[in-house]
């Protein structure tokens, strides 16, 4: 949890390549073809490997599917494209028979594969339990035995939402749910000597898929054989910027923790689009072997060959395996409150400072002259301006003038603590930046007086260890607290953001110190793409392992660029919802509509519906399963056909495709949930 440790898995079979071990975290897509369609398939396969992609999976509904997996191999094979291929398997026991005959690895969905019909209200008994999980035993055992025999991997996918009755009647719909029907089908592969396994615990919302791979860990590595790889991805991530924060999110949270041996970034668009975004993420940590080696490595609580080596762990300051926000003692400063109950608030800098009243005149101008803060056109709440002199204290003081509402929404940014104390009664909060080996003297800490404003002590982290920040941070807190000042936040500005939180968290927790952190980002990349991944991974995190009460973010994007990435990321952490949050998949052969042509008109028409969960699925797999937690669902049920939900409940079915999107705005409206766009 506070530095990077692979976690050392078993190294298993695929294809051309391996999986787990010391290997490379490899990046996989998968094709939205129908797969009977040969032709076509094959291409997209074609494009897959142009673009670097190394494992491509093919859905497989039925058994003619499965046997249309042999033209595509053999022509794939025949053009020199090695690629490993995974057959997807969710229902039909017979495809997955016949499919295993010509891929490299077949995916099972243990809540739909020889499982109940999901989602009846049914209580099971101890011996109705039982007697369904044997009936699975004699339905999986068969395709198990094909697998070893033929030298076929398997990957033991589950997804949230999509549990089989018997699972959710004893466990609910959640992570310790999820844990339990892959264990289920994992024990039944090894007491058959069957050990070429992986693990995925997908899910739409990002919380509850980082919680699902944890618990997974910790129960699968002290029960069965071997540590088993990981294969990550976040389910229905949906398109653009939103689908690819929301992977790196819930991708990175769990790569900075050594967890993951392959990934998949779900989005709603070209399957190509998904392979640059997956080798971005990777990228770190397969740099780190490189560098490192693979003693750079540590196993983290796993039990691989033997069992006798304890393996010791330092606990985090949260609970990994059930979301709670820390619990802190909030204030208000100017018209915001932070912490305690308070939603998380959102800063960013600008890029001019008072020595060029103009440009920052213009710049606060743009971000806070209209609207409210919070508002649907996302304006940050706070906007930080660097101040480095007295004399640019005065510019900023005569630039804001009498103007009270944009006065108490900007921070003074300062390196200097005289001009901090200075600063305190010109606006509303005041950050001063320590940085490493400057001396902060306590005479000033005694003298402090923080004249109503908010002080944020922020310590500049670049070469020292992860360590320092925190024991600096709570020298200052417990100094400046004795002599009584009260609207303090914490926060570090450092590359290995999660890393040097989670020590600066674990120390204020053992000091009992209860003072609102910020969470803070100053990316130095400059590519977009980096720009996002890097700032979902350190900051996105922290807030899905309820650390934070403000985003603060500056990277080389726009300071509205960097406004909008705040709130997306609190949004993909369920933190604070701005906006419509869409869960949206990324289509497959399953899929008989235009998916993304059809979730671009639904965002268009709905996305002024602030806080409304809306699902769009192209069919009933990742349907009403996937779409757990949305309020209103949008899936395919047919050629040209769509089923209409409200939850988890199919209110409408059978809808002309053409009509579907204004019989779900009549649903939305019919339920009080619509509001008229502005």
């Amino acid at each position: 949890m506070y530095e990077y440790r692979r976690r050392l898995t078993r190294e298993i079979g695929f294809g051309s390549i391996r999986l787990g071990g010391y290997q490379p975290i490899r990046v996989e897509s998968m094709t939205t073809t129908h797969t009977q369609d040969v032709r076509a398939s094959v291409e997209q396969c074609r494009r897959l490997y142009e673009a670097g992609c190394e494992i491509i999976r093919l859905t497989v509904p039925t058994e003619k599917d499965a046997e249309s997996l042999g033209a595509i191999r053999e022509q794939l094979r025949n053009d020199g494209i090695d690629t490993p291929l995974v057959a997807d398997i969710h229902f039909s026991r017979k495809a997955a028979m016949k499919a295993v005959e010509y891929v490299d690895n077949i995916r099972i969905n243990p809540g739909n594969y020889a499982n109940r019909k999901k989602f009846s209200s049914a209580a099971y008994s101890e011996a109705e339990f039982q007697a369904e999980l044997e009936k699975v035993r004699e339905e999986f055992l068969p395709l198990v035995r094909k697998a070893r025999d033929l030298g076929v991997s398997m990957r033991i996918g589950t997804n949230h939402g999509s549990l089989s009755d018997r699972i959710v009647s004893r466990f609910g719909n959640t992570p310790e749910g999820m844990v339990e029907a892959a264990l289920e089908f994992a024990r039944m592969c090894e007491s058959e000597g069957y050990y070429e396994l992986l693990f995925s615990m997908k899910s739409s919302n990002v919380r509850v898929m980082i919680e699902a791979y944890r618990l997974l860990c910790v129960k699968a590595d002290n029960e069965l054989r071997y540590a088993y790889p990981l294969h990550l991805g976040v389910t229905e991530a949906g398109d653009g910027d939103e689908g690819r924060i929301k992977s790196a999110m819930g991708i990175g949270a769990l790569l900075e923790e050594g967890l993951g041996d392959t990934i998949r970034v779900s989005l709603t668009e070209d399957p190509v689009n998904e392979v640059p975004v997956g080798f971005a993420l990777v990228r770190k940590y397969n740099d780190f072997q490189k560098v490192k080696g693979p003693r750079g490595h540590v196993p983290v609580n796993q039990l691989i060959e033997n069992r006798k080596a304890p393996v010791s762990c330092e606990l985090p300051p949260f609970d990994p395996f059930s979301y709670r926000r820390r619990s802190t003692t909030g204030f208000t400063f100017g018209p915001h409150s932070v912490g305690g109950d308070s939603l998380p608030l959102v800063e960013v800098a600008a890029r001019s400072t008072p020595g060029d009243p103009e440009g920052l005149r213009e710049e606060l101008a743009s971000m806070l002259g209209s609207g409210s803060p919070g508002s649907l056109d996302l304006q940050p709440e706070l906007v930080a301006v660097r101040v480095d002199s007295e004399d640019e204290a005065v510019l900023l003081d005569e630039l804001l003038g009498m103007d009270e509402g944009i006065r108490t929404r900007v921070c003074a940014v300062v390196t200097d603590p005289v001009l901090a104390h200075e600063l305190l009664h010109r606006v509303s909060r005041v950050r001063l930046d320590i940085l490493e080996g400057e001396k902060l003297e306590t005479e000033w800490l005694d003298k402090l007086h923080d004249r109503g404003a908010a002080l944020e002590f922020c310590f500049v982290h670049r070469a020292s260890s992860l360590t320092v920040p925190a024991e600096v941070l709570v020298r200052i807190a417990r100094r400046a607290s004795a002599n009584g000042i009260s609207r303090m936040m914490f926060s570090v500005d450092s590359s290995e953001a999660v890393y040097v939180c989670r020590r600066l968290l674990q120390r204020f927790e053992s000091e009992g110190i209860d003072v609102p952190v910020v969470v803070r980002h100053s990316s130095t990349r400059r590519d977009r793409l980096d720009v996002l991944i890097d700032t979902a991974v350190q900051t996105g995190t922290l807030f899905c392992d309820g650390i934070g009460d403000m985003i603060s973010l500056e990277t080389a994007l726009s300071p509205g660029e960097d406004a909008l990435l705040a709130f997306n990321i609190l949004q993909a952490a369920r933190v604070r919802m701005s906006k419509t949050e869409f869960i949206s998949c990324p289509g497959c052969g399953r899929t008989y509509f235009e998916l993304e042509k059809t979730a671009a008109l639904i965002k268009a028409r709905m996305s002024h519906l602030k806080g409304l969960k809306i699902g769009i699925m192209g069919c009933v797999v990742n349907g009403p399963g996937e779409m757990a937690d949305a309020d209103f669902g949008y899936v395919g049920s047919g050629k040209g056909r769509v089923s209409l939900y409200v939850g988890k409940e199919c209110v409408a079915s059978g809808i002309a495709e053409r009509e579907a999107v204004d019989k779900l705005i009549e649903l939305v409206r019919s339920k009080g949930r619509w509001v008229d766009p502005a």
